[in-house]
């Protein structure tokens, strides 16, 4: 059974996130997506808790669906994850890490957040909470918890907040999770990196590579997201497939462009200064304009750990006994409907061409990856739409890199081409 993941999302009460993060309206929208399995996000949070159990029944072995929907045909599964912010001293740096906590029950949840309690902890204050707490102390926590729990490193790459961060992260998985490495059976690479980039530090060989929205509305929903081949739905299966690197179960992820994402290239934000990491070491690793230290960039993070040549990667190839990850890089169906009307994503226009298409051709990923051409130009309102996808495809776009928390700027038609193919436009 082919089955699409999400296992990082928000809900509405993490800061700075859509008030639309409620569960049927999420479920509506990863149907629309084709989202097979969502995270819940944001469990430790006691108002969404309490929605969680009000609004989800368990189906399969630690996999729920929306009350009152379990006998509908294509239906919205949910599994037990929340991202969590540690803030601590460590090797005398101050450490900025995110973490993702997988959860096999709603049982285990409540154990989770009663012993949270017990230590003073507070779960209130926002969706995503803040601790104090050392990852490997977290881990070995959840571990005395329930022994199926699993924690996996969310965006690994990201400056500000990540395992490998420039700006408080570390060096290795060794270093941060010490004796708990060995329950690391994943990291999630962000939207700022991909399979090729991560292939390039060897250490990652030990774990899987995973890809997740982190959305904070549900229209970002499965910006990224995983692909499952599996006989059998259980979280047990879904944390074996990782575990024991089962790259006959997990078949690819699905990426955004690394260049779209809001850290991949070194910058300064204030200055609206950015440039590649070659550039970065030229010049010092200040801004130009202001002086300041750049925020190091994903790319940049990578190339320091890195001890392969990236230049060389050998994609779906045997490489000491694992396969370098497949994966596709897509660009969400919304911005490409807005680069091909000209206008922008929010205009009602591109609402319309999405309803349009997500209802007559198929799910977002079926449309962007696997729809033929002819199709899509026959249901589309523009061919413009059709040609955007095949150039996509194709990897025939522009991307402007994005840098210092600001996202990249995705092309995919040129000036030239608005100008000598009125029609598409």
């Amino acid at each position: 059974m082919r089955l699409i993941t999400d296992w990082h999302i928000h809900s509405k009460f993490s800061r700075a996130c859509s008030k639309d993060l409620e569960l049927p309206k999420i479920a509506a929208m990863c149907q629309r997506k084709g989202i097979d399995v969502a995270a819940t996000g944001d469990w430790t949070h006691p108002g969404w808790f309490e929605h969680l159990r009000e609004n989800l029944v368990e189906r399969e072995e630690g996999i729920y669906v929306l009350k009152g929907r379990e006998a509908l045909g294509r239906k919205v599964r949910f599994m037990l994850v929340t991202e969590v912010s540690q803030i601590y001293k460590k090797g005398d740096r101050t450490r900025r890490i995110h973490n993702l906590i997988f959860s096999p029950s709603l049982e285990t949840c409540a154990k989770v957040n009663a012993e949270l309690d017990r230590r003073g902890l507070n779960r209130k204050s926002d969706g995503r909470p803040i601790f104090g707490l050392d990852s490997e102390e977290l881990y070995k926590i959840l571990k005395s918890i329930d022994e199926r729990i699993i924690l996996i490193p969310a965006h690994a790459w990201t400056p500000w907040y990540s395992v490998f961060g420039s700006k408080s992260g570390f060096d290795s998985l060794e270093e941060c999770f010490g004796e708990m490495t060995k329950y690391i059976y994943a990291i999630e690479t962000g939207l700022s990196s991909d399979p090729k980039m991560n292939w390039q530090v060897s250490a990652l060989d030990q774990v899987m590579l995973i890809s997740n929205s982190d959305a904070h509305s549900c229209d970002k929903l499965g910006r990224e997201a995983n692909v499952f081949d599996l006989d059998t739905i259980s979280y047990d299966e879904f944390i074996r497939v990782l575990h024991e690197k089962d790259r006959s179960k997990f078949l690819s992820t699905i990426e955004f462009f690394p260049e779209e994402g809001k850290y991949h290239f070194d910058g300064c934000a204030n200055c609206h200064f950015s440039c590649s990491p070659r550039e970065s070491k030229r010049i010092g690793l200040r801004c130009p304009k202001c002086k300041k230290l750049l925020t190091l960039g994903v790319e940049y993070r990578v190339q320091q750990l890195a001890d392969r040549d990236g230049t060389k990667v050998p994609m779906n190839q045997s490489f000491k006994g694992t396969l370098v990850p497949s994966h596709q890089s897509i660009v969400p169906l919304k911005t490409v409907i807005a680069e091909a009307f000209g206008v922008g994503m929010a205009s009602k226009k591109v609402c319309a061409e999405y309803q349009r298409l997500t209802d007559r051709v198929g799910t977002e990923f079926f449309i962007l990856l696997e729809a033929p051409i002819e199709q899509i130009v026959k249901e589309s309102s523009h061919p413009a739409v059709a040609e955007a996808i095949n150039r996509i495809r194709e990897g025939r776009l522009q991307i402007n890199p994005g840098y210092d928390g600001i996202f990249g700027t995705v092309r995919i038609f040129s000036d030239n081409d608005r100008l000598q193919q009125s029609t598409l436009i």
